[in-house]
């Protein structure tokens, strides 16, 4: 038998491993978001008891530390619900575009989202919530379509390469735009420049609660995506071929993700590296199945935002860093590995 013959045999038996492990994944993945979740309620400035903690999710606040449990309750299930949004919409963003860099922070989307949230406050004095989101989800989708327009220039289409320059070039523009809307506006440059930060320190009920339907339509669209993402990453000719009906699939998809990272933005402020982060760690554990790894990348989303907004509020204390910047210093490594590793290669 030809030396060549045991790789060819040995890749179908890794691809049924990987296959019999995604459910075994999932539900490891699920038990370490609860319990990262259950100690981002009990670690902060100040530590609490394991009594405390259990004391206040039954509703009680009558103590000091029950009643710092119940204020990092909100945090806690904002960072969940960030992280899950974001760590999807990474997945699609790059199955979308068939680029590893995909990412709304590198394909300034979130940047998009920001600038059109900060010329809003500065313009009409917008301060509802509501108002928020949906001024963050337009100037979201208007940054992403201008990004792969410009990303499809030229010979060659929308290659990975020039995506992730294109997206570059508008976030470094888009960011000048901020600051020049910002700067003359001493009245809201404060907070301002704090939301632009990223975090999910003021995270409350009310604000979830209004966040909450945008962020449930677009993770049901993302989900539902993810049969014509298997499809669309075998070539647009073969997706349509088989019967898949490539824009409006490549349309919805991408809407999903813009609605998720949007939203998020509208609440959070910008975070980056989670949807870049997440998806390519839950390809080496589960494989290219998106029925698979749209799941899971929202659950390690999860995990990763929640994790660090912990490790920020413990490594300068009394003090808190926020989780945008403990993110970018964990994400950036890994952007420039990916780049070097992947040679931007289309996935």
């Amino acid at each position: 038998m030809p030396p060549s013959a045991p790789p060819a045999v040995a890749a179908p038996a890794t691809a049924r491993g990987l296959r019999r492990l995604r459910p075994l994944w999932l539900v490891i993945a699920l038990a370490v978001l609860g319990a990262v979740a259950f100690a981002s309620v009990g670690i902060g400035s100040r530590d609490v008891s394991l009594a405390d903690v259990i004391a206040a999710l039954g509703g009680s606040t009558d103590g000091f530390n029950e009643a710092a449990v119940a204020k990092r309750i909100p945090r806690t299930l904002l960072a969940v619900l960030a992280g899950a949004a974001l760590g999807l919409s990474g997945a699609v963003m790059q199955g979308v575009t068939r680029n590893p860099l995909a990412d709304p922070g590198i394909l300034g989307v979130n940047t998009g989202a920001s600038l059109a949230v900060v010329t809003a406050i500065a313009t009409v004095g917008l301060s509802s919530a509501t108002g928020y989101i949906w001024v963050a989800i337009a100037g979201a989708s208007v940054t992403a379509v201008f990004v792969y327009v410009v990303g499809s220039l030229g010979r060659g289409g929308a290659t990975p390469l020039k995506l992730a320059l294109a997206g570059a070039a508008t976030s470094a523009a888009l960011t000048s735009l901020i600051s020049a809307v910002v700067l003359p506006r001493g009245d809201i440059s404060g907070s301002v420049r704090s939301w632009l930060i990223g975090g999910v320190g003021g995270g409350t009920f009310s604000s979830i609660s209004q966040v909450l339907p945008f962020l449930a339509v677009g993770l049901l669209l993302s989900l539902l995506s993810a049969r014509s993402l298997n499809s669309l990453a075998l070539g647009d000719e073969l997706a349509a071929g088989l019967g898949e009906r490539v824009a409006v699939a490549r349309g919805l998809a991408a809407f999903g993700a813009v609605l998720l990272c949007g939203a998020v933005t509208a609440v959070t402020g910008p975070i980056g590296f989670v949807g870049l982060v997440v998806p390519h760690a839950c390809r080496l554990l589960i494989g290219v199945d998106h029925r698979w790894l749209l799941p899971l990348s929202a659950v390690l989303g999860a995990i990763l935002l929640t994790s660090t907004d912990v490790l920020g509020r413990i490594v300068a204390r009394p003090e808190e860093i926020d989780v945008g910047i403990i993110t970018a210093l964990v994400g950036a490594p890994f952007f420039i590995y990916i780049v070097r590793r992947q040679k931007v290669r289309e996935l």
